[in-house]
């Protein structure tokens, strides 16, 4: 489906934001700049900026023009907490049930021989805040842990469901962080373009149990929130 106009115009308003070049409290072109600058009416050019202030980018003040609001809030993603535990308006997505299966060759990870031959429950999710599509996660945990794959988790949450049903904690993780493209599939479900940067994080999650270790691969969105490490 071809795009409006106004969309156009919004998201080129919003990738400049983005990247720093209108900085937070300064005033982006008028409308009278942006209807010639893009050679559009007034009408396209307030439904682009109606679109940027729905999405907190903008404030616009009468008889001044529009502001640029802050737009990297904070999100403690980098801790071993659950998902769920430090985003506020929390929502996830299941994108494929959970199964058994084999690792992937190769893991990111190093494995030991039993986990080799035992396999893996792996469990895909999109999480959102709100209704904005952050982070797609791709958990790969014990085979034998199988109420997963009849149950559902328990509020929403893995970390919970593992607690309640198994007496499974998360103590610590190990983790590499990178940026990279975000590969056609990746950008489908993050709703983004294809080659947008990502953070891509692999993740080995310490428990309280010997030898057993939950593993998830990350691919975060951070346009509108950054990162940080929540203690």
């Amino acid at each position: 489906m071809k795009k409006h106009q106004y969309q156009t115009i919004y998201e080129d308003l919003k990738q400049q934001i983005q990247a720093g070049k209108f900085k937070e409290g300064e005033l982006i072109p008028s409308e009278n700049e942006l209807c010639h600058l893009y050679q559009t009416t007034r009408m396209t050019i307030r439904q682009a900026l109606s679109a940027l202030v729905k999405e907190e980018y903008i404030i616009r003040r009468h008889g001044k023009g529009s502001i640029v609001k802050t737009q990297i809030r904070r999100l403690g993603l980098l801790t071993f907490k659950g998902f769920s535990e430090v985003v506020e308006g929390a929502n996830t997505g299941l994108i494929t049930e959970p199964i058994v299966e084999e690792f992937p060759k190769p893991f990111f990870f190093e494995l030991s021989e039993l986990e080799k031959q035992s396999g893996c429950i792996t469990l895909k999710r999109l999480r959102f805040k709100e209704e904005e599509a952050l982070m797609l996660e791709n958990t790969f945990l014990p085979a034998n842990l199988t109420k997963l794959l009849s149950d559902k988790l328990l509020e929403g949450s893995l970390f919970k469901s593992l607690k309640a049903w198994y007496n499974l904690e998360m103590l610590n993780l190990e983790q590499s962080i990178r940026a990279i493209e975000a590969p056609i599939e990746i950008a489908k479900s993050l709703q983004i373009k294809k080659g947008t940067p990502v953070i891509y994080i692999e993740r080995k999650y310490i428990t309280n149990q010997d030898n057993i270790f939950i593993y998830s691969a990350l691919y975060c969105y951070t346009g509108k929130y950054a990162l940080f490490n929540e203690v």
